[in-house]
């Protein structure tokens, strides 16, 4: 079996692939400074209560944005799985297709795998959003070839910011606003809900509209991250919603380098 491990800013998922198919998945928030043994305690404990035994794992490949986080996993794969785990982007795990930026060394890992789980998932050209600790749209041609994308701050750091500095204004949750018919509130809550989420639709429609007049084809938009259920429960701009995108990716990403195939035969 392999474990693909997808380190975010603010999360970082464990999941156990067999082929394609994800048997399981665990979260955990992102702690750079989260001892090997720390991870092993939590993560060995529930893949025993789900029934799978860590001699199954095979091979482990990691895919990060947070640097530091790296060596501890790295420990944890050595020590706890006798296992020496590949890097995606990192020789013989290379990403495999062009990134026509100024410096394609910049691309973050998630970015790069949400690039290649699209493009073999989805064709033609491509807007991919992903709602995470920042949310990204990357522009994918049909050739699979990265050629560009956004970054706009998170919905719950636009969110922090807005409370963090007005003193009077209460925390709410991320969610539509009641009356999603109306975008005059008549209380405070009811404002900061309209503002946070039809503002944040807004953003996304109209950042999106952008994207595909710059592109000059028809572009479909995938949807991921956390949050993309909720959005595409209230906009017909996503084509697709695909809450496992950047975890297939991996698995795409270890069957292209051979790596699958070796797992499954061992």
């Amino acid at each position: 079996m392999l474990l693909a491990v997808d380190v975010g800013n603010t999360n970082i998922v464990f999941a156990l692939f067999q082929g394609r198919a994800i048997k399981s998945r665990w979260r955990v928030a992102t702690d750079p400074r989260r001892t090997a043994d720390e991870y092993a305690v939590w993560l060995l404990q529930l893949m025993q209560l789900q029934g799978f035994d860590p001699k199954d794992v095979k091979q482990i490949l990691i895919s990060t944005v947070v640097p530091r986080a790296l060596h501890n996993l790295t420990v944890l794969s050595q020590k706890y799985f006798k296992l020496d785990p590949l890097i995606a982007g990192q020789a013989p795990v290379e990403w495999g297709f062009e990134a026509d930026i100024d410096d394609p060394r910049s691309l973050g890992a998630d970015r790069a795998v949400n690039a290649i789980a699209a493009h073999a998932r989805y064709p033609g050209d491509l807007i991919v959003v992903d709602f995470g600790t920042a949310t990204t749209f990357d522009a994918i041609d049909f050739n699979g070839a990265y050629k560009g994308g956004i970054i706009a701050p998170g919905i719950n750091l636009s969110l922090d910011a807005l409370v963090n500095a007005a003193a009077k204004l209460p925390r709410i949750a991320i969610e539509a606003p009641t009356n999603s018919k109306s975008v005059i509130g008549r209380n405070t809550e009811d404002q900061m809900h309209i503002g946070v989420f039809w503002g944040y639709v807004a953003m996304m429609e109209g950042l999106i509209a952008r994207m595909r007049a710059e592109i000059g084809r028809p572009a479909k938009v995938v949807a991921t991250g956390g949050l993309a259920v909720l959005f595409g429960e209230h906009t017909d701009i996503f084509d697709y919603v695909d809450t496992d995108l950047t975890l297939d990716g991996l698995a795409i990403l270890a069957e292209r380098t051979g790596l699958a195939e070796r797992v499954e035969n061992s």
